[in-house]
């Protein structure tokens, strides 16, 4: 069975790629720089949140993964959303991933506080397996 991929972004601070790594799957990084990143296979994108807080939402979502997001190609292989934030910035925590959902009509699959715990992982890797299943049966023939 394939499995479903998994695009995300993370700054210099590594946290999301950190929670990445936890999930020892393979994963493509959307770069930071302003290299293009073409994705040609359906995937799960997993994306920190970089708000203010309170009512401020502006620059939530990375300009890398808007950037990369602007291309079809990209966002119609983008399945589904998983969003990490801090919770002391109130409204705003991990808001980056219902932005996101909203704007393509695809599903928020979970939200984690920075690094991430042992469950989120867990949570996370259930979610791609599970994922990863309807896919496989969705893309079986017709007869």
């Amino acid at each position: 069975m394939a499995q479903l991929g998994i695009v995300y972004f993370s700054s210099t601070s590594n946290n999301t790629h950190r929670f990445v790594q936890k999930l020892g799957i393979k994963a493509l990084r959307i770069p930071i720089d302003n290299k293009d990143l073409l994705v040609t296979d359906d995937y799960l994108l997993i994306v920190p949140t970089y708000a203010a807080g309170g009512s401020d939402k502006r620059g939530a979502v990375p300009k890398q993964v808007i950037r990369f997001l602007n291309r079809p190609e990209n966002r119609n292989h983008c399945k589904g959303v998983i969003s990490s934030g801090n919770t002391n910035f109130g409204d705003t925590f991990a808001i980056a991933g219902p932005i996101i959902s909203q704007k393509l009509q695809i599903p928020l699959l979970h939200q984690f506080e920075l690094l991430g715990t042992e469950r989120d992982v867990e949570k996370v890797k259930a979610i791609i397996a599970c994922l990863s299943s309807v896919e496989h049966k969705n893309s079986s023939p017709i007869d």
